[in-house]
Formats: C-alpha cells, structure tokens, sequence
C-alpha cells in the first residue's frame, strides 16, 4: 500500500521514537571483572598459609645448617682427602727404597695417633703381617695401614675411630687368596686379640698371599 507523503514522514517518526526507546531500556552489558576473589576458608588461602610455612622451616633448615649434603659423612671425606694427600706423597718419592721406608713411617705414625684400644690392636696385626708376609709392604691406604703387593693392597686394619663403628676391622681385599669353596670371609671384627686369635690372622695373612 502506498502511503501518502505526510503519512509516510509521521509513521517514520513514530518507528524513529519507538527505537530509541527500545535502546534505552537495554540494561547495560555486564562487564567481567578480573579481580581476584576472596579465597574461601580452607582452600586457596589453606595453601598458600602452608606454602608460606614451607617455606619459613627451609629457611630454617639452611640456616641452621649445610646448604648441601652430598652424600659422605665427614669421616669419609677425610678419608678421600688422605687419600689424595698419600698419592701426592707418593709421587715425589724417588727410589723404591725411599717410598718404602717412608710409607712404613707413615703407617707406624697414624697408628701411633690411633685411641689406646685401636692401637694396641694395630701395632699387632702390623707386628704379625711383617712376620708372616714380609713381602707386603706398609702403605696408608685411605688414611688406614695397608699391606701392599706391587703397589695393590692386599689387607688393611680399619679403626673403630676411623668411621666410628663400635668395633675394628681387619679387610682383605680380592686380591687376597683366601677362596673357600663359594662363599668366603673377606673382613673379620676385632675387639681384642688373643694368643688363639693371633694364631688365626697369621694364618689367615700367610694364605692371603700364597
């Protein structure tokens, strides 16, 4: 149908009014809001109280303490370092004859040094290897007396000090020849020494090297 023109300009003005209404009574849109909210009681904040707690004791720790352990005790990083010190030793030496009589010397001052317990067993295993293998020679081996065949270690006295375990150890190594059948000794504990006892390390040190 075709309006006239007065008709045509008035129903338009109606439509145009009509819209802007229409625009005003839209409710705004909603904006998202990003802010963080209150955490509720035993969650987020639960954690972050512990983390922060966490947190406090390693504090603690790394203060009242190493910052790092790798993994050795402090006897066995003495020990490694006595090592190095022996090797370094050992290298300045010129003949056999000098690295010997100085290693033998090494090896009566550390037992000299050892606690009267541990000394009193040291100077007679020390004693009993030289009577019964003679062609072991002494060395600090680890900061310990060792009894060496061309340089590789055969038998060594360990101390209870050493790594304070409650007992002394006579160690053989797999060098030794003590093979008994599948399964074998290879370290004996030692307290005391008695005339029975002494008779079996003598035995023992004179299979090591047959």
């Amino acid at each position: 149908m075709c309006l006239p023109g007065w008709a045509r300009a008035r129903t338009e003005a109606h439509l145009t009014a009509l819209r802007a209404r229409e625009v005003r009574d839209v409710p705004a849109p909603r904006t998202e809001s990003y802010e963080r909210e209150p955490a509720m009681a035993g969650t987020a904040s639960t954690t972050n109280t512990s983390k922060t707690a966490a947190e406090k004791k390693a504090g603690k720790k790394t203060a009242g303490k190493p910052a790092s352990y790798d993994g050795f005790t402090e006897e066995e990083r003495e020990a490694m370092k006595e090592r190095a010190k022996e090797l370094k030793a050992s290298s300045r030496r010129t003949s056999r004859a000098e690295k010997a009589a100085a290693a033998e010397a090494d090896v009566l001052a550390k037992i000299a040094e050892m606690p009267d317990g541990d000394r009193v067993l040291a100077e007679r295993i020390h004693a009993l290897v030289k009577e019964n293998a003679p062609e072991l020679e002494p060395k600090l081996w680890y900061g310990m007396p060792a009894y060496a065949r061309d340089g590789k270690v055969v038998c060594f006295f360990q101390s209870a000090q050493k790594f304070k375990t409650r007992y002394a150890t006579l160690g053989f190594s797999d060098l030794a020849r003590l093979d008994d059948g599948s399964m074998w000794p290879a370290a004996y504990a030692l307290t005391r020494l008695s005339p029975a006892d002494e008779a079996r390390i003598a035995e023992l040190v004179r299979r090591a090297v047959a």
